[in-house]
């Protein structure tokens, strides 16, 4: 199959162009890096030709709502037009528990994501994930301001980012399917403490400054709003567990 991965040389969609690649599958990367802008619709069809399926995990660098929204709807209606253009079958969107009612920042941006997709016909499918492991990685390597490692004040069940590509992999190949079940990772974890646990393990020894973000997204993150449901499937990697695995490489 010919996949194209929206956001493929991010943290994530590294691990999917991974997946894709030792299944077999014949891969397609979108991204600047890689030659495509995903916000101008300009030779994006062309670049879709023969593409059978879409994984976006495309994503910002910014935590303000208007740039957030801005990006993944320009991202998104580009996508979806090109691929009616193309002809591709199944766009797949990978997005984050809790975003859907979520209205401030970057999760309000997911949340105008999701609206995009699922009324964009039945050719979609969706995962929500809650956070990944890396996402402590991001932060310590976003550097300290005056000495300390900002980290947001949040309740988090983090996944490992190789166990959510194998499923966007798996759904890819599937058809379309809407919204699936939710995955996430094994254990609640408090996002503070996987900051300064990945720092230590990586010899940054900063102290780490708990950020309480305004509004209701924030209060979502004190207070488990973006936490999985009961029942919800469980990912197997813990947090310590990936991180011993990245110090033995």
């Amino acid at each position: 199959m010919r996949i194209a991965i929206a956001g493929g040389t991010g943290a994530v969609g590294r691990h999917v162009v991974n997946a894709a690649k030792t299944a077999g599958h014949d891969t397609v990367v979108l991204s600047r890096s890689a030659g495509v802008d995903l916000m101008s619709p300009a030779g994006l069809a062309e670049t879709l030709a023969g593409v059978e399926t879409v994984i976006d995990v495309s994503a910002p660098t910014t935590l303000s709502t208007k740039k957030a929204i801005a990006f993944f709807g320009t991202v998104t209606d580009n996508l979806l037009t090109a691929e009616r253009a193309a002809g591709v079958p199944h766009h797949v969107l990978l997005s984050i528990i809790g975003a859907a009612d979520a209205n401030s920042g970057y999760y309000a941006g997911k949340a105008f994501q999701e609206r995009q997709v699922t009324g964009s016909g039945s050719r979609w499918s969706m995962l929500r994930t809650t956070q990944f492991h890396e996402f402590a990685q991001q932060t310590v390597d976003r550097g300290t301001i005056l000495g300390l490692f900002p980290a947001p004040n949040m309740r988090s069940q983090p996944i490992a980012a190789s166990e959510v590509a194998a499923e966007l992999i798996t759904l890819a190949t599937s058809g379309p399917q809407g919204l699936v079940a939710a995955l996430a990772g094994p254990r609640e974890e408090f996002m503070p403490d996987l900051v300064r646990r990945y720092a230590r393990a990586t010899g940054r020894n900063n102290p780490v400054l708990r950020v309480t973000l305004p509004g209701s997204i924030g209060k979502a993150m004190r207070d488990g709003g973006l936490l999985p449901a009961p029942g919800t499937r469980l990912g197997t990697e813990t947090f310590d567990e990936w991180l011993h695995a990245r110090q033995q490489r």
